[in-house]
């Protein structure tokens, strides 16, 4: 049996009407003491809190950090600053994805890594030949708080001295700052299509921090909220949207965040994919109110093209997916049919991101 551990925010959580989950024997609250939709309201038009705990930390330390990093990372990791972030996945030999996620440079002998799987250290280490580096675990060490939605800054802004509008997007300040009076280090991502901050800081602080979020009138939300939030900013989760060891970065549409010619190790095998990607992951805006299932078949005159991965029913778009797709019928307006048991329902390809393709909103 796998031990189930205890977030720092367990108790209050539990208290507020959190449904909590293990998945892994790390936990995750499904909701926070309100409906799904109200907490996805929360992210969309105020600020929401999400406790992530359980966002799987790694410290990679010492004069080669960032060639560790590098040799499993597809983005280039060379031409980062400190306080600098940056998105890829993380791959195997073959170029196929076993994670994704961001690379955060505090300096040059110091790199933090937030991926969705634990307990990876011995895999960067396959790649360590010759390197004078070092990686950990670190991830009960470092709770971390999402704060989410359009009303981010200003909640924020409310309890530290620092200038937030200084800060943008995917950097962050290596140097701890104070937020409500408690040493955090102080990110701007996250992981809903929304202006958004993460704040990182130790488990003795963590609760009087979660606390002054929510006076300051922050609503926090669980993984249903999360679950319309990302499938309509085009976000990717791990085992829904991409199998590990399976998936190529070029199946997700992740092309812009492979840089070939880097020390990745599976850079050879990306090159021969990138020039001419054969699937594509798009939206997909399905007629009805029926939602289909994660797998459904995606035809086009009765042939095979693809398959959802992620499907919602969004308070503001309707019924939508994400779904891998032959390249051949991924552009922007196809029509194509999506399988409901024994039955199909019309859908209209669409931008990954259906609710902001430009994705302006993370970076206002």
């Amino acid at each position: 049996m796998i031990d189930e551990r205890r977030s720092p925010l367990h108790d209050v959580q539990l208290a507020a009407g959190a449904e909590i989950i293990w998945e892994d024997g790390w936990p995750w609250a499904m909701t926070v003491g309100d409906e799904a939709t109200a907490e996805y309201e929360a992210i969309r038009t105020g600020t929401g809190l999400w406790d992530l705990y359980s966002t799987c930390k790694y410290e990679v330390g010492g004069v080669d950090a960032g060639r560790l990093v590098q040799r499993r990372f597809t983005n280039d990791v060379s031409a980062m600053q400190p306080g600098q972030v940056r998105y890829g996945a993380f791959v195997n030999a073959n170029g196929l994805m076993v994670d994704d996620g961001n690379v955060y440079k505090h300096s040059d002998e110091k790199f933090w890594v937030m991926i969705n799987t634990a307990d990876l250290e011995g895999w960067f280490r396959e790649t360590a030949a010759g390197l004078n580096a070092v990686i950990d675990h670190r991830t009960e060490e470092l709770p971390m708080i999402s704060v989410q939605g359009p009303g981010s800054r200003a909640l924020l802004q409310g309890l530290t001295d620092v200038d937030l509008s200084s800060l943008a997007y995917f950097r962050f300040w290596p140097d701890s700052v104070k937020v409500a009076g408690v040493a955090t280090t102080l990110l701007r991502t996250g992981f809903s299509g929304e202006l958004g901050f993460e704040l990182v800081t130790d488990a003795d602080s963590v609760v009087q921090l979660w606390e002054a979020l929510i006076a300051e009138g922050g609503k926090p939300f669980g993984l249903e909220a999360v679950e319309l939030a990302r499938i309509e900013a085009g976000l990717i989760i791990v085992a829904l949207d991409y199998q590990p060891g399976e998936t190529s970065p070029y199946d997700v549409s992740m092309d812009r965040f492979v840089k070939l010619g880097t020390e990745c190790v599976g850079a050879q095998a990306l090159a021969s994919v990138g020039a001419n990607p054969p699937r594509r992951l798009k939206t997909l805006a399905i007629t009805g109110e029926r939602t289909p299932e994660a797998g459904a078949i995606v035809t086009v005159e009765g042939r095979g093209v693809g398959a959802i991965t992620s499907p919602a029913r969004s308070p503001r778009f309707g019924t939508i997916a994400l779904a891998i797709l032959a390249a051949d019928v991924a552009g922007d307006g196809t029509d194509v049919e999506v399988s409901l048991g024994d039955e199909t329902a019309p859908a209209i390809v669409k931008p990954l991101s259906i609710f902001d393709p430009d994705k302006q909103r993370p970076r206002s």
